[in-house]
C-alpha cells in the first residue's frame, strides 16, 4: 500500500516536471472579455486502445477509463503524473464516465463483476463500455489503491456518478421491485442513492412525485445533489430523465427543461450551485437523444448552451463540467464534426482555437472535465496513429498571475472527422446514433 502511494508521489512530480514555469494552481479568475491560452499535452493510450479522461479534481488528478488494444474492454484509470489503472470488480470493464473532484484520494466510478446478471439487463454501464457483456455491473469507491464495490438496493446492478470531500458518494441502485414502467431487457426499478459518509450508510433518493424511478449524477461539498427523475425505461437516459432535479436535504425539486421532455440530464454542480448538463429541446418522452447543453441558476433557472458558431456548422450540444469560475466545458458536434467547447461569459468557443503551444497532431474533440484552476481533461484524436488519446489542457498564465488571453479564434482550427465517432462511449455516441451518424 505504501509503495502505491509513493508511486503516486513519484508521478505527480514528473507531470510538473514536463509543465512549463507557470502557476497551475493560481485561483485567478477567468477575465471578463477574453478567452484564456492553454497549452496541451498528449496523455496518450495507456492500455493501447482509446482513451478517455473525463474529470480532473484541483490537485490535478484526472480520472476517467482507457481501453484495451483492439477496444474490447475498458479499465478506470487515474492520471496522477503517470497513467494508474484502477481494476475491475472481477469483471472485464470498469471506467469514470462522470466528473470526480474529490481531493481527499477517493474515485467513484462503475465495475463489472464475474457474474452474470440473472435477468438479462444490460443495464445503465452497457453505453459506457465498449461491448455489452451481461455481466452484474456496480458502482465502485477507489481509494488507497482499494476498490470496494457499493451495495445496491436488493436489486443486482448499481452506478457510481460523483463524490465530495466529505465521502459522500451519489449515484442509483437497482431494487427488488420489478417496475411496470421498466422496457426490456431492463426489469427492476433504480433509486438515486447517496453512500456514506458513514461505513455502510446508504441514503434512498426519492424522485419527484409521481415519478418511479430516480438517479443522482454529481454532489458538491454543499451536500446539494443532482440528477433525473422519470420512469424505468432501460435504466440509460430518455424518459428516465424526463425531469432534472436537485436534492437539498433529501428533498427533490424540478430545474425544469429547455423544451424537450426527455434527456433532461444535469452532469455536474459547483460549490455555488451552478449545474450544467445537456436536454432536448423538442420533443416528447420517446423522443431520440438530440441534446443542447445547458446552465441552471438560481437566479436565472435553466438556459441552452448553444453549439459553437463560427462557420463549424454544429447542431448539438452537451454540457459536462463546471468550476467556481462558471467556465463550462463540453462538446459541440454536427455533420461536419465534432470539437471540445470552453463556455464563459455566454459564449461557447472551440477549445482548438485556444491552443497556442501542444502536440500539432491533437484534435480536441470531448472536454470533460474542469477544475478552478481551469486545467481542463478530455479526449483528442491523435492524427498520427488515428487513436482516441487523453489531454490535459493548462491555461497560461502571464507575469502578473492572471491568464494570457486571445480575442477570438486566431491561432488553429481542426475539425474531427464524423469517421472517428463510431467508437465513442456514453451520452456522445447516444446522441451521435440518434442523428443517425
Amino acid at each position: 500500500m505504501k509503495s502505491r502511494g509513493y508511486t503516486q508521489l513519484i508521478g505527480i512530480g514528473l507531470l510538473m516536471g514536463l509543465l512549463p514555469s507557470f502557476p497551475l494552481a493560481a485561483q485567478k479568475q477567468p477575465q471578463a472579455r477574453n478567452f484564456p491560452k492553454y497549452y496541451v499535452f498528449n496523455l496518450g493510450t495507456p492500455l493501447g486502445g482509446n482513451t478517455e479522461p473525463v474529470g480532473i479534481n484541483d490537485l490535478g488528478w484526472i480520472s476517467g477509463a482507457a481501453n484495451t488494444t483492439n477496444n474490447v474492454t475498458s479499465e478506470a484509470e487515474a492520471w496522477v503524473g503517470v497513467p494508474l489503472a484502477l481494476g475491475t470488480l472481477g469483471g472485464p470493464n470498469s471506467a469514470v464516465e462522470w466528473p470526480n473532484h474529490s481531493t481527499r484520494g477517493e474515485i467513484v466510478g462503475i465495475a463489472e463483476t464475474a457474474q452474470v446478471n440473472p435477468l438479462g439487463e444490460a443495464w445503465s454501464c452497457s453505453a459506457f463500455f465498449p461491448s455489452v457483456t451481461g455481466n452484474v455491473c456496480l458502482g465502485f469507491a477507489w481509494q488507497d489503491g482499494v476498490m470496494s464495490a457499493l451495495p445496491t438496493l436488493g436489486g443486482y446492478d448499481g452506478y457510481a456518478a460523483g463524490v465530495n470531500n466529505a465521502g459522500q458518494v451519489v449515484g442509483w441502485a437497482e431494487t427488488a421491485v420489478h417496475d411496470s414502467t421498466c422496457t426490456a431487457p431492463q426489469v427492476l426499478q433504480f433509486e438515486a442513492v447517496m453512500w456514506g459518509p458513514r461505513v455502510n450508510e446508504v441514503t434512498v433518493l426519492k424522485p419527484l412525485a409521481p415519478d418511479p424511478d430516480s438517479a443522482a449524477t454529481a454532489i458538491n461539498e454543499r451536500g446539494q445533489v443532482v440528477g433525473i427523475s422519470g420512469i424505468c425505461s432501460v435504466a440509460v437516459g430518455g424518459a428516465s430523465a424526463e425531469h432534472a432535479v436537485i436534492w437539498e436535504n433529501g428533498v427533490a425539486t424540478n430545474l425544469g427543461n429547455i423544451g424537450g421532455q426527455a434527456w433532461n440530464t444535469p452532469v455536474a454542480i459547483n460549490n455555488r450551485g451552478q449545474v450544467v448538463g445537456f436536454a432536448n429541446t423538442s420533443g416528447d418522452m420517446n423522443a431520440g437523444l438530440s441534446p443542447e447543453g445547458f446552465i441552471w441558476t438560481q437566479a436565472s433557472g435553466m438556459q441552452p448552451i448553444a453549439p459553437v458558431a463560427e462557420g463549424s456548422g454544429d447542431t448539438n450540444s452537451i454540457a459536462f463540467d463546471i468550476n467556481a469560475g462558471g467556465q463550462v466545458v463540453g462538446q459541440s458536434f454536427g455533420p461536419n464534426g465534432a470539437r471540445a467547447f470552453l463556455y464563459q461569459n455566454g459564449v461557447a468557443t472551440d477549445l482548438n482555437t485556444l491552443v497556442v503551444q501542444g502536440d500539432p497532431n491533437l484534435s480536441l474533440f470531448l472536454a470533460q472535465g474542469i477544475n478552478d484552476s481551469g486545467e481542463i481533461s478530455g479526449t483528442a484524436i491523435d492524427s498520427t496513429t488515428g487513436l482516441q488519446v487523453g489531454f490535459l489542457a493548462v491555461p497560461v498564465y502571464d507575469g502578473s498571475g492572471n491568464t494570457a488571453s486571445v480575442s477570438k479564434a486566431n491561432v488553429r482550427k481542426v475539425v474531427t472527422p464524423a469517421s472517428v465517432w463510431k467508437n465513442l462511449t456514453g451520452f456522445s455516441r447516444l446522441a451521435l446514433e440518434g442523428a443517425g451518424r
